[in-house]
């Protein structure tokens, strides 16, 4: 979020107007002082819209209880036992009680839109929009929450250009819904800071190990509990030749799209995921070929591969990516997640999250290079 003047803190400090070098210093903070008075009147028209919303409110429940009141007190039919008093008086009662309610829907409609506006806030913040494009791959991505209500759940990714290539994560915390979103919070940050500052893919991944112990040991001292959570974590690097290192700890290798035919990027066994072990102490990237143009990866979490049909049957993605590997990425995208919600129900019972990146490079050097096989380690 990008701060405006008026957001940026002051604290007021003694100002000496003694000559023409302190002059200055006292027009600069004076200029500083402006918008915290702005600031502060802002904040009491909010207040004072807030007060006057909340009299609002109760002011027509309490119109609607008054009228029911004199009504019953001193209205003569109210006090009569005949049929046409008993439908008048009913027919009263009746309008208040729907007034009443319908004043409460609108109410609850109101505090529904302002929790959809924080929600919507929180998840521009933890999992922001990519952009298209990214250092000439095109990119597409999306979460899709299992719990019923929540926009984001336990499932994290990114991808930032870098000095040392296109770095990108995925991600998977133990669980879903709301209580992974801080785990995911804490790993995500710790990516978008350490992409730039390490060189190497191994330092950015030991920075996550690091951020997600942090983590966990300030929740299990602030709940009083301890936290076993684990996250599997996915690290790519693609450089400029379209060359592929990869470090994964316990995730789903990605698949490779080129032409129609669709392979994981390695049959690698991966390391185990972060949280319960430590990290061994030599952690070399595994070197997985090079992407080449027009070639596309799609990175995904076991959501996809783990939904079933009401028959109990998994849903194939291998063969839906077939189906729309020659699509752009948007569409890919798409296809997977209408063909995922068709095979469930339209109720998924895990977090699902999809990257899609493909290779629009149309100078590189890898152009005609042969892909070597992946092999098992």
């Amino acid at each position: 979020m990008r701060s405006t003047e008026s957001d940026r803190p002051f604290e007021a400090g003694p100002i000496a107007c003694a000559g023409p070098s302190w002059g200055a210093i006292g027009m600069m903070c004076l200029r500083a002082a402006v918008p915290r008075v702005g600031r502060a009147a802002r904040l009491v028209v909010r207040s004072g819209h807030r007060k006057s919303r909340r009299v609002l409110t109760l002011r027509l429940p309490t119109v609607w209880g008054a009228v029911a009141i004199t009504y019953k007190l001193t209205c003569p039919l109210a006090e009569q036992n005949g049929l046409g008093a008993r439908v008048a008086s009913s027919a009263v009662f009746f309008a208040v009680g729907t007034g009443l309610i319908v004043h409460v829907r609108r109410a609850l409609l109101r505090e529904l839109r302002q929790a959809r506006q924080v929600a919507g806030a929180a998840q521009s913040v933890l999992l922001r929009p990519l952009p298209p494009r990214i250092d000439g791959l095109t990119v597409a991505a999306a979460q899709m929450s299992a719990d019923r209500g929540a926009t984001i759940g336990g499932d994290l990714y990114e991808a930032v250009a870098t000095e040392h290539g296109v770095r990108v994560v995925m991600g998977d915390v133990r669980g879903h819904g709301l209580a992974a979103i801080g785990t995911a919070a804490a790993v995500l940050g710790s990516f978008r800071e350490a992409v730039h500052d390490e060189p190497e893919l191994a330092g950015v991944l030991r920075r996550l190990d690091r951020a997600l112990a942090r983590h966990l040991r300030e929740r299990a001292e602030r709940d009083g509990t301890v936290a076993e959570e684990f996250v599997t974590v996915l690290l790519l690097e693609i450089g400029r030749d379209g060359g592929l290192n990869a470090l994964n700890c316990g995730h789903l290798w990605p698949y490779l799209l080129s032409g129609t035919r669709v392979e994981p990027l390695s049959c690698a066994d991966p390391l185990p995921p972060l949280g319960p072990f430590r990290l061994p102490w030599d952690l070399q990237p595994l070197e997985c070929g090079h992407l080449l143009p027009g070639e596309t990866l799609v990175l995904h979490t076991d959501g996809a591969e783990d939904a079933r049909d009401a028959h109990g049957r998994f849903f194939s993605l291998p063969e839906v990516l077939r189906e729309a590997a020659r699509g752009a990425p948007d569409v890919v995208l798409g296809a997977v997640f209408t063909a995922l919600l068709n095979h469930t129900g339209g109720t998924p019972t895990d977090d699902v999250a999809l990257l899609v990146l493909r290779n629009e490079r149309q100078h590189s050097a890898t152009s005609g290079t042969v892909r070597p096989a992946t092999t098992h380690l």
